[in-house]
């Protein structure tokens, strides 16, 4: 099991690309411009920088095109986040997870040891676990990981076949005027800034089943069923009707800057509630429910 002074995940791993370069030091610093030479000669000192076989690659080790150059990505004073996953469900294929608000699922800017994958890479001692599908990082809830290499085709082959129900519920300002269930279908694109995304003319590629589950007094409790995966469609789709899910940052408009710090506060009231499918093992039904409130 990786011990806790040590990073968690599996390696990053580049093949050298062609260049009139002495070392492999070089070609980093020439790959990496955000990387200083320094930060690389640290990280081989560690023995952070392996080659094939996993054997350290020191400084002076010979450039040559297409070496496997096999490094971890470090990200330096990572933020902490305060919150804490929890495990739903776990046997030799599957993991379930809770998701906290802000905690990224995988490695993505400055965050690579505070995702959840790093975390329960750490918590199971499994460096096979794989992500199935993702959530946003300021979205909580169920999140489900493959165990196993051997099996997780069958279980990817679930997403790309459509056959799993996904439940999400979110809090937004009420919309009387409009009748429900309702299905949102519209055409997405990329949006500015390029974090984005947006609904265009055209023909519909995303599709959300919308209904309404209670209607409180200030913000209506919402039932949201993406019959499409595509990024950020449910806080597009809510925002579009006129009901931005509460504590968006970035719908209807941006309204917190780039590497701003999280106001805890205020997270997003986006929940993946349910995942519901047949085993693709067992044709068992599986049926995961989120132990968090929105």
């Amino acid at each position: 099991m990786p011990s806790p002074d040590q990073p968690s995940l599996r390696p990053s791993t580049l093949h050298l690309p062609a260049g009139a370069w002495t070392t492999v030091l070089d070609c980093l610093c020439a790959h990496f411009p955000a990387i200083s030479r320094d930060v690389w000669l640290e990280r081989m000192a560690r023995g952070r920088v392996l080659d094939a076989q996993g054997e350290p690659i020191r400084a002076d080790h010979p450039y040559r095109v297409g070496l496997r150059v096999h490094y971890f990505r470090e990200v330096p004073a990572e933020p902490t986040i305060p919150f804490e996953e929890a495990i739903l469900h776990l046997d030799e294929h599957l993991l379930v997870a809770d998701k906290p608000h802000f905690l990224s699922v995988m490695p993505a800017g400055a965050y690579v040891e505070q995702t959840l994958l790093a975390r329960l890479v750490r918590r199971t001692g499994n460096a096979d676990l794989v992500p199935l599908h993702r959530i946003d990082r300021h979205t909580a809830g169920l999140v489900l990981f493959s165990c196993s290499p051997q099996t997780r085709g069958r279980y990817q082959a679930m997403f790309r076949e459509r056959a799993i129900d996904k439940r999400y519920e979110a809090l937004a300002a009420p919309l009387p005027e409009l009748q429900f269930p309702l299905l949102r279908e519209t055409r997405f694109e990329a949006g500015e800034p390029f974090f984005r995304m947006r609904e265009a003319p055209g023909v519909p590629n995303t599709c959300t089943r919308i209904e309404v589950i209670d209607k409180r007094a200030e913000h209506w409790l919402y039932g949201l069923e993406p019959v499409t995966g595509k990024k950020h469609q449910l806080r597009v789709h809510m925002a579009a009707l006129g009901a931005p899910i509460l504590n968006d940052p970035f719908y209807p408009e941006v309204s917190c800057a780039e590497g701003e710090p999280d106001d805890y506060s205020k997270p997003l009231k986006l929940l993946a509630r349910g995942l519901k499918f047949s085993d693709p093992l067992t044709g068992e039904p599986r049926c995961f429910e989120s132990r968090l409130s929105l």
